[in-house]
């Protein structure tokens, strides 16, 4: 073999260690998260561990730059055109807004000003944001964080006691509310009068303010870095952001400066997003998953975030074409929305390469790419609280629908900081222990199991795991100890994975009472709550279904009802009480599309209703084509009969 040849096969051989190894990219993204973690922990160890120091540089380096665009929606938009060939138009639906750096800058100091002196917000508070997505929100957010105070993102969706609540345990003591999105809080203010009557409620008159901002005359505030809390941690509060959990009413997440800085900077990395990409988010900001995982990446790197205020499968790619986006965030129903919707030619003129998000299902993946010109699908798994992430830069054919996809070196480091338990088969969703040890044990390749993370200092979990604001209980429930030995401590996520013999994981479902719809986590205990204040039943099952073309699970509730209520010419009046009373508490995406009335709950011997026995229901007439179930019509229970169910899956009815 001449030397040519060797040289030849030596590198066919080298691309085939890495194309199964991954080695190179590993060794990259390794040089990457020390050439960014040591100065990182150094800032923060001088008492600059906020991002406002990130964003400042940036803007300061960088002040051409485009920073953010909004395409408005127009409320004097004139009504929707044709082409030649009948398609819609829309470009004229909407005011494209842009902000450069300097401008971002320069108005997040005006408004920290007017938030310093003329609302008395200071370091010490923690400020509700009620917004809808737009620059308005990352205007409030940054102010906030130059202040040093912290913001907690309120769902504009939530109201009533829930809503309540959420102000109640972050210790909000000001809440500064968008017109746009204002319904819920009015509907509640009396409420949060009686109960919370030092909390301030501020209805922000949008065009005045952003006028005021925006004027270069106007006095500008940027706090003393000795009054920015120059005593955080890296692993202290920056931002509340709200979860369901697995029970009960929301609880604020804990997003640490670490993790801030993580999402901005690791997480921007493997996704590649660079000064030259355009993040366009249509996902709500009050969620990690924008904000988090959109805006901080992108403004690290001087890159531009495109906002979109609500998610439009038919006007989409319209928005990512006249804002130049080059990434697009989603979950997974977005992709499945998009998937559905006809053929339009805007779907052919965006420039977007890079779709990065959770819950894209394998079915519809490859698709997804094809039909939209996408290169590479970047699929994660992570949660709110969660300290564990994963990532999965898709290319190609290998790797769809996993969640986690690195080289053999950086699964062998991970292989000891991540791993996948048995679960109980005699104890829905428990660990498995080893009845002779007391140990936990790792689950085979393909078993599903739930994925534990390390704890590196189990006396202080805090620092790795920093839970729920206000709610050591249930911050605790999410350790688990001795685990694979006396003394370790992991952190649960409370979800199913899997791992194949190429060391990909792949998203299995979640344990306990939690559900995705809408793209909206649903917690089943707070929707059986609800129920009960109907004062219509004894008891209630919810769960999350499948339906059929939909992606999540749909809220099904099974109801057990009073004495009185037992006839079933009494169905009409209980259904009638049980939507007034969730439709007034709950937010749409919990109210529940299916009920059953049924005397079929039963408690087990540990006095806990065993749910595995509904979450497989059977649509739309159950498991014998017998059983009557009503199902949510616009403003009404109605019987699903099968000609409803037809409608339904063939997209004439809407859940």
């Amino acid at each position: 073999m001449s030397g040519v040849e060797l040289a030849v096969a030596g590198l066919l051989g080298a691309q085939l260690l890495e194309a199964k190894t991954h080695i190179a990219e590993d060794f990259l993204l390794a040089q990457h998260v020390i050439r960014s973690a040591i100065p990182f922990l150094y800032n923060s160890a001088r008492g600059k561990a906020s991002y406002w120091y990130y964003f400042e540089s940036t803007a300061l380096s960088k002040p051409n730059n485009k920073a953010i665009v909004f395409p408005r929606p127009r409320k004097d938009a004139p009504p929707i055109k044709t082409d030649s060939k009948g398609y819609k138009i829309y470009d004229d639906q909407f005011t494209l807004e842009t902000f450069t750096y300097k401008e971002l800058y320069d108005i997040v100091l005006r408004l920290s000003y007017i938030l310093k002196f003329e609302y008395g917000v200071t370091a010490e508070q923690t400020i509700g944001v009620d917004c809808m997505n737009k620059p308005l929100f990352i205007f409030l957010w940054l102010a906030l964080w130059n202040i040093g105070a912290v913001p907690a993102f309120l769902n504009f969706n939530t109201k009533d006691k829930p809503l309540v609540h959420c102000i109640k345990i972050a210790n909000v003591t000001q809440v500064f509310i968008d017109p746009d999105c204002s319904g819920p809080i009015k509907e509640t203010e009396p409420l949060i009068n009686e109960e919370l009557p030092n909390v301030k409620l501020h209805y922000i008159n949008e065009p005045e303010l952003l006028k005021v901002i925006s004027d270069k005359s106007r006095p500008k505030h940027r706090a003393p870095d000795n009054t920015r809390r120059p005593q955080d941690q890296n692993y202290d509060c920056c931002t509340l952001i709200y979860t369901s959990g697995t029970t009960g009413l929301p609880k604020a997440g804990i997003m640490s400066w670490r993790k801030a800085f993580m999402a901005g900077s690791m997480f921007g990395h493997i996704v590649k997003i660079k000064e030259n990409s355009n993040v366009l988010t249509a996902m709500p900001l009050y969620h990690s998953t924008a904000a988090m995982l959109g805006v901080c990446p992108t403004l690290l790197t001087g890159g531009c975030v495109s906002v979109s205020q609500k998610f439009s499968a038919t006007s989409f790619w319209t928005q990512a074409k006249l804002s130049g986006a080059t990434h697009m965030q989603y979950v997974g129903e977005v992709c499945r929305y998009l998937s559905n919707a006809p053929y339009h030619p805007d779907q052919d003129a965006h420039q977007v390469r890079i779709a990065y998000g959770n819950g894209l299902r394998r079915d519809i993946w490859s698709g997804f790419k094809k039909r939209f010109h996408i290169d590479a699908i970047g699929e994660f798994y992570a949660s709110t609280e969660s300290p564990i992430a994963t990532t999965n830069l898709q290319y190609g054919e290998f790797g769809v629908g996993a969640v986690r996809k690195y080289g053999s070196l950086i699964n062998l480091f991970l292989s000891f900081t991540q791993v996948i338990v048995k679960m109980d088969p005699e104890d829905e969703g428990e660990v498995y222990r080893d009845p002779k040890t007391g140990f936990c044990t790792t689950a085979q390749y393909n078993e599903p199991g739930e994925l534990l993370m390390k704890i590196l200092n189990a006396e202080k979990p805090e620092e790795t795991f920093q839970g729920y604001y206000g709610n050591k209980q249930a911050s605790t429930k999410k350790i688990l100890f001795d685990v694979f030995r006396k003394g370790d401590a992991w952190f649960r996520s409370g979800d199913l994975l899997k791992m194949d013999q190429d060391g990909l994981l792949y998203f299995v479902d979640r344990l306990g009472d939690t559900f995705r719809w809408k793209s909206e986590n649903v917690s089943a205990t707070e929707v059986e709550n609800e129920l009960m204040g109907s004062k219509t039943i004894k008891q209630t099952v919810v769960v999350g279904v499948q339906v059929p073309k939909h992606e999540g699970r749909a809220c099904f509730a099974v109801l057990d009802p009073l004495d009185e209520y037992l006839d079933q010419s009494k169905h009409e009046e209980i259904l009638k009480k049980v939507y007034e009373h969730v439709n007034h508490s709950l937010p749409k995406y919990a109210v529940p599309q299916f009920i059953k009335i049924s005397r079929e709950i039963e408690a087990s011997h540990n006095h806990k209703v065993p749910k595995n026995q509904f979450k497989h229901q059977k649509l739309p007439k159950g498991a014998s084509g017998t059983e009557l179930i009503y199902w949510l019509n616009g403003d009404k229970y109605e019987e699903l009969t099968e000609e409803a169910w037809s409608s339904i899956l063939n997209g004439n009815a809407k859940l």
